[in-house]
């Protein structure tokens, strides 16, 4: 196929979600390099990426030619590479989470240095999204987040607190100094672990490096924000009986994840290689199979549309912040970041991609679970 054949079909798939190549819209997209028609049609999301982190294509908002995109559909209408085909195969004969290679997955993203994070984040160092209901700043939506979910778990005083997937240490430092508990935390991340003990100093936070297949404690209450994403499918039953055997008989578990709304077993391609290696996000019937025949699900909410607000105040600030960050990330790490943060913003705009809470017992809160916002 020539090069005049890919820029045609590729103009009149990208028309038909309205965008136009060298239109004047904010979601229309400029060329500069011929060869980004090939790279998109033949390798798909990812091509697509790559070629905005070599500078082939630009758009003044690329958050909202994304969210275009995938209200179209038009990933669908592209047929996979001989590479995505391979990488589906391997991911049902592979698991690409054991603990080993769970430890190197998180390193590739959480341990690429602190000060990147503390300029990007809000106060509290919060890496998920946060809840923007009577919320005007990233702080406040996120202390909104922190509050809501030890609300869900109906947090007393003295109660033992495990953080599953407790990055530097939000939720610890909030619970602790706002409902009295005890907190234990676990991450694989030697950077998170590290800024996170400074940040709970002289708390009862106790973050520790450690894969959640290897807990045996047993805890009053469970939460887990942000971290199932990197369980994989594979051990999404592993991770379920690990909780199960964590919590106290009268516990709640809290589950925080981003949703998909079709089952699969491969994250998105250029997610996959650049930002999160082998993360997966799961459906609800991944969910539901996981959790079968081991807890009663008593509450579901979402809240996607949050993380689409939560992204733009993170690229907001890393935008503002760039000068501060450019002597040791280099131009192209800049569009990278740029591209990750305005890309799962367009997602969640276009509902492709949900963010969930779900609470779950052991054997059905006696008299129903209650919850008033």
């Amino acid at each position: 196929m020539g090069k005049d054949m890919f820029k045609s079909i590729l103009t009149r798939l990208l028309s038909s979600a309205g965008v136009t190549v060298n239109g004047t819209e904010p979601w229309d997209i400029t060329v500069h390099h011929e060869d980004f028609y090939r790279k998109t049609l033949t390798e798909g999301s990812l091509g697509l990426g790559e070629a905005y982190m070599s500078q082939w294509w630009d758009c003044p908002e690329p958050d909202e030619f994304v969210t275009r995109i995938l209200r179209n559909n038009l990933a669908q209408q592209l047929k996979p590479s001989l590479k995505l085909k391979m990488d589906v195969l391997l991911s049902r004969l592979f698991n690409r989470q054991q603990p080993a290679a769970a430890y190197r997955n998180g390193s590739r993203h959480y341990d690429i240095g602190n000060d990147l994070f503390v300029l990007m984040l809000d106060k509290r160092m919060t890496y998920t999204c946060g809840f923007w209901n009577n919320a005007r700043t990233l702080n406040e939506a996120q202390e909104n987040k922190l509050d809501l979910t030890c609300r869900k778990l109906k947090l007393r005083p003295g109660m033992h607190v495990l953080d599953i997937g407790c990055g530097w240490g939000s939720f610890g430092k909030f619970a602790t100094e706002n409902y009295g508990v005890k907190v234990t935390g676990i991450t694989i991340s030697k950077e998170q672990a590290e800024l996170g003990r400074k940040i709970c100093k002289g708390l009862p936070v106790d973050i520790r490096i450690m894969d959640y297949r290897s807990l045996r404690e047993r805890f009053d209450a469970v939460v887990s924000i942000g971290m199932f994403e990197h369980v994989g499918y594979k051990n999404y039953s592993t991770y379920m009986k690990t909780v199960h055997s964590c919590l106290k008989e009268d516990g709640l578990f809290l589950l925080h994840t981003i949703g998909a709304n079709r089952t699969s077993t491969l994250t998105d391609p250029w997610i996959n290689k650049y930002i999160f290696p082998n993360s997966l996000i799961p459906s609800i019937r991944q969910i539901g199979e996981a959790i079968d025949g081991l807890f009663v699900m008593e509450h579901w909410e979402n809240f996607s549309v949050d993380y689409d607000k939560t992204l733009m105040a993170w690229y907001d600030n890393i935008s503002s912040n760039w000068d501060r960050l450019k002597g040791k990330y280099d131009p192209v790490f800049f569009r990278m970041w740029k591209y990750y943060l305005l890309s799962c913003a367009g997602a969640f705009r276009s509902r492709s991609n949900q963010l969930w809470q779900v609470v779950l017992s052991k054997s059905g809160v006696p008299g129903g679970y209650q919850f008033a916002r």
